[in-house]
């Protein structure tokens, strides 16, 4: 399901006119930790057109950006959701199960990256981290080639052109300025597209993300960053991170930022739709911070109850994005039981197929590491293939010996 804005194009405001916008619908946050205070009065809005009790409301500046979407689009979105977090489910159990070396979880972030995602045009390119599950699945990206690389059987697994996908970063930071210059040729290019690159909160203080914000400005490049901040880089919090509001950075290089609730799809949606369309229609680079939370860990290594407490956690829990959806297609009567019923069943035969796909990965050539590494080969890297090769082979001997 593809959800294209029918909202007819029509000119903005200026960055400078724009910078640090909010919407209507006080957004809230849980506490950080127990020692922490709650969210006060004075503290940015987010952009909201529903809340965590799945109540739709107005926004006068973002809700032409949705005025087309349709209950079938809600169910789609809906849908997304659903099959992108038990994707998700299914590869942290892999994971403890040794099937996959490390998994970086998106639990908590479903809203933040479908509503995104569905916002992009196929011929929109868009440079994610490691963990944009959702996205690559919008993007029409197999799911099961998003494990290769974790699993150790390949470098990617997907050809970025196919889908105007690119490939995982792992580097922190560092697809900012990989979107940038691609936003650059784009423009100069004379197309009609957007880009889009994503990253975290802790990735907001790199070096990398500052000079693509500085280069996007000056060369007025048509791309959207959108930072997911989930709260926490790794055991670190936002307010260790920044004196201000994330989106707020933006003014400083000239160009508009924006909060938006991270766990309301729709504002997702509609905010990211308006943010391309800047882009596109020439107006140069936004900020898009979508308030959001890790509710699992940063990887399957980390612990998260390390550094934060459970109250958090469990006020985060409260504003679940799938839940807040559910309950706005109930209360609205645009989707029955029936449909819950059916999605479960494809949710659960979803994750079977993802399981018996990474089982069924073959291993790598061990030897292809040697491989793409000079074009013309190179003598250091032909004594290490020897090496490695009678290291491989010793293995085979004292098989034999045996």
């Amino acid at each position: 399901m593809t959800v294209e804005s029918s909202a007819a194009r029509k000119p903005r405001r200026t960055a400078a006119g724009k910078a640090g916008t909010t919407g209507s619908g006080a957004g809230t946050t849980g506490t950080k930790r127990t020692t922490r205070t709650t969210q006060k009065s004075t503290d940015p809005e987010l952009v909201q057109l529903l809340t965590p009790e799945g109540k739709r409301v107005k926004n006068a500046e973002y809700d032409a950006y949705v005025a087309g979407i349709t209950p079938e689009d809600l169910r789609g979105l809906y849908r997304d959701m659903v099959l992108t977090r038990r994707f998700d489910a299914e590869a942290i159990a892999l994971q403890r199960q040794g099937e996959l070396g490390l998994w970086p979880s998106l639990l908590g972030q479903e809203a933040a990256q479908i509503g995104s995602g569905r916002a992009t045009r196929e011929d929109d390119y868009v440079f994610p981290t490691y963990r944009e599950h959702g996205v690559a699945w919008c993007r029409g990206v197999d799911p099961t080639n998003l494990l290769g690389m974790f699993r150790g059987v390949n470098n990617g697994g997907w050809d970025p052109n196919s889908n105007n996908f690119h490939l995982y970063t792992i580097v922190i930071g560092s697809q900012a300025l990989h979107a940038t210059g691609y936003a650059m040729g784009v423009a100069k290019d004379g197309a009609d597209a957007g880009v889009v690159a994503y990253f975290g909160d802790g990735a907001s203080s790199q070096g990398d993300v500052a000079e693509a914000f500085t280069f996007s400005a000056v060369y007025n490049a048509p791309v959207v960053f959108f930072c997911q901040n989930n709260q926490w880089a790794i055991s670190e919090p936002t307010e260790k991170q920044s004196r201000v509001p994330l989106y707020q950075r933006a003014q400083g290089f000239g160009f508009p930022g924006v909060r938006v609730d991270g766990n309301d799809v729709l504002a997702c949606l509609a905010v990211t739709r308006w943010a391309l369309e800047r882009a596109r229609s020439g107006e140069g680079p936004t900020l898009v911070e979508a308030f959001t939370y890790r509710m699992g860990a940063h990887t399957t290594s980390d612990d998260p109850t390390r550094y934060r407490g459970d109250e958090e956690r469990l006020a985060w829990e409260a504003k679940d994005p799938i839940l807040r959806l559910r309950r706005y297609l109930e209360a609205s009567n645009h989707a029955d039981e029936g449909f819950f019923t059916e999605l479960e069943t494809e949710s659960e035969a979803f994750g079977k197929r993802v399981r018996e796909a990474v089982r069924a990965m073959p291993d790598p050539d061990h030897f292809a590491i040697f491989e793409n590494v000079y074009a013309d080969g190179h003598a250091l890297v032909d004594e290490e293939r020897a090496q490695f090769a009678a290291y491989q082979a010793s293995f085979a001997d004292a098989e034999g010996g045996h």
